[in-house]
C-alpha cells in the first residue's frame, strides 16, 4: 500500500484531566502533571488497567503476534490486557517507597528475560532524603527508566502507541540513583548505578555496573529540555562491547492547545573482540551506531478530545538493538483521543511502517515493504 495510513493518539496530554497514579521517585517529567508528585500524606493507593485491540492488516489473520520490535500492543486480532498494576506508594518528609505489581503483555514481552519472581514487579524502590535544606534523595531498587519521553502508561503518552525509539531503550531500570532538584523548580539532575540495559538480573558474563545519567532543564513552563544517558554494556564481558546511548528531547508546549515533541536516540556498541580461529582475540575495532528521530504533535480540539500524529525514523543496519540485519524503517501514525470521564480514557490510532528491503536478507514485514495496523484502547485510573 502507497498511501500512507498514518496514526496515532494524542496523549492524554489528558495527562491533566485523568487521575495519576504516584510516583514518589520522579522527576517533574514533562509527560506528567505535577499531581504525580505525591504530597507528604503517608500512604497512597492507585491502579491502572489498559485493554486493547490492534489489527495488523499485513500479518495473516492467523500470526498472532506482531512484529519482534514491539514490546506493547503485540498481539494481533484480540482484545487483551497491555498493562494493569496496583501501587502502593508510602512518602514522608525524608522517607518514601513505592511498590507496584503488574500484568499484562507488557510485562510478558519486556521481562521475558527476567527471573520468574520478578518478572510481575512494575516497580520496587526505597528512598531517604540525604538533606534537609535541599531537595536530593538517594533511592534504590526498581524503577520504570528515566530516559526517554514515553514511558509504559499509556494514558501517560502522547500517543496510544509507542515509537520505536521508545520501544528499543530501557522502560526500567535496576540499582540506585541520586536526585536532585533545583528549588525554583528549573533543573532536575540524576545519577544511577545500574545493572544494565533494562535488566533486573545481570547479564550472565557481564561484570558491570553500568552508569545512566539525566540532565532535565525546564526553562518555562512551555519548554522541557532533556538529555539522559547510558554508559555500560549489554554484552559479556568477553567481547569488550561497550555500549555508549544517548537521549535527547524537547517538549514544547506541553499543555497548550497545540504542542510538539521533538526526540532523538543515539547509540553506539564497540564491535566485538573475536577468535581468529585460534586462541588469539582480535578487537574488531569501531563501533556499530544505531541513531532515531522522531517528531510528536498534538492537538487539543475540545476539553475532552485531542488529536496526534507522529513521524519517525530508525536506522539499526547492523542489528544491535532490533536484531534485523539493514533495519531502515519509517513510521508514520495518526490518533484520536477522548476523555470518557476524568478517569478513562479511549483512544484509536492508525499506523503504518515502510521499510528500505535489506539486499541480503529481503524485506523486513513477512513478504513486503510496509506494514499497516489500527489499534484502540481503553485506559482506566484509580
Amino acid at each position: 500500500m502507497k498511501t500512507l495510513i498514518t496514526a496515532l493518539v494524542i496523549t492524554s496530554a489528558s495527562c491533566t484531566a485523568l487521575a495519576q497514579t504516584t510516583d514518589t521517585t520522579a522527576v517533574s517529567a514533562p509527560t506528567q502533571a505535577q499531581s504525580d508528585v505525591a504530597p507528604n500524606s503517608g500512604l497512597t493507593i492507585a491502579g491502572y488497567v489498559e485493554a486493547y485491540y490492534s489489527h495488523d492488516f499485513t500479518l495473516a489473520k492467523t500470526t498472532p503476534e506482531r512484529p519482534g520490535f514491539l514490546y506493547n500492543h503485540r498481539r494481533n486480532r484480540e482484545v487483551n490486557i497491555n498493562l494493569a498494576f496496583l501501587k502502593a506508594a508510602y512518602t514522608s518528609e525524608r522517607v518514601r517507597g513505592n511498590l507496584a505489581v503488574q500484568v499484562g503483555n507488557y510485562a510478558q514481552y519486556n521481562y521475558a528475560a527476567e527471573q520468574e519472581l520478578t518478572k510481575n514487579i512494575f516497580e520496587a524502590n526505597a528512598g531517604v532524603k540525604l538533606s534537609k535544606n535541599h531537595d536530593l534523595w538517594l533511592d534504590a531498587g526498581i524503577f520504570a527508566s528515566h530516559i526517554g519521553f514515553e514511558s509504559a502508561i499509556s494514558k501517560d503518552c502522547w500517543t496510544l502507541t509507542r515509537s520505536i525509539l521508545a520501544e528499543n531503550s530501557p522502560y526500567y531500570l535496576a540499582g540506585a540513583k541520586v536526585t536532585y532538584n533545583a528549588g525554583n523548580g528549573k533543573l532536575t539532575l540524576l545519577g544511577m548505578v545500574t545493572n544494565g540495559w533494562q535488566r533486573i538480573r545481570k547479564l550472565d558474563g557481564y561484570s558491570g555496573p553500568s552508569i545512566s545519567t539525566q540532565v532535565q532543564y525546564r526553562p518555562s513552563p512551555m519548554l522541557t529540555l532533556n538529555w539522559s544517558s547510558f554508559l555500560g554494556s549489554d554484552r559479556p564481558d568477553s567481547l569488550k562491547q561497550g555500549r555508549f546511548f544517548n537521549n535527547f528531547y524537547a517538549i514544547i508546549n506541553p499543555a497548550g492547545r497545540f504542542g510538539v515533541t521533538l526526540g532523538f536516540d543515539v547509540g553506539s556498541d564497540r564491535k566485538p573482540v573475536l577468535r581468529t580461529g585460534s586462541d588469539a582475540r582480535v578487537d574488531g575495532g569501531g563501533s556499530y551506531i544505531w541513531y532515531s528521530p522522531v517528531v510528536i504533535a498534538r492537538y487539543k480540539t475540545s476539553d475532552k478530545s485531542y488529536v496526534n500524529g507522529r513521524v519517525e525514523y530508525y536506522e539499526d543496519k547492523n542489528a544491535v538493538i532490533i536484531g534485523i540485519p539493514g533495519f531502515q524503517t519509517m513510521g508514520y501514525s495518526l490518533g484520536y483521543d477522548y476523555v470518557i470521564m476524568p478517569n478513562a480514557l479511549f483512544r484509536v490510532e492508525g499506523k503504518l511502517y515502510d521499510s528500505k528491503p535489506n539486499a541480503s536478507a529481503g524485506p523486513i514485514f513477512e513478504g513486503k515493504r510496509g506494514n499497516t495496523s489500527l489499534t484502540t484502547s481503553l485506559a482506566v485510573s484509580f
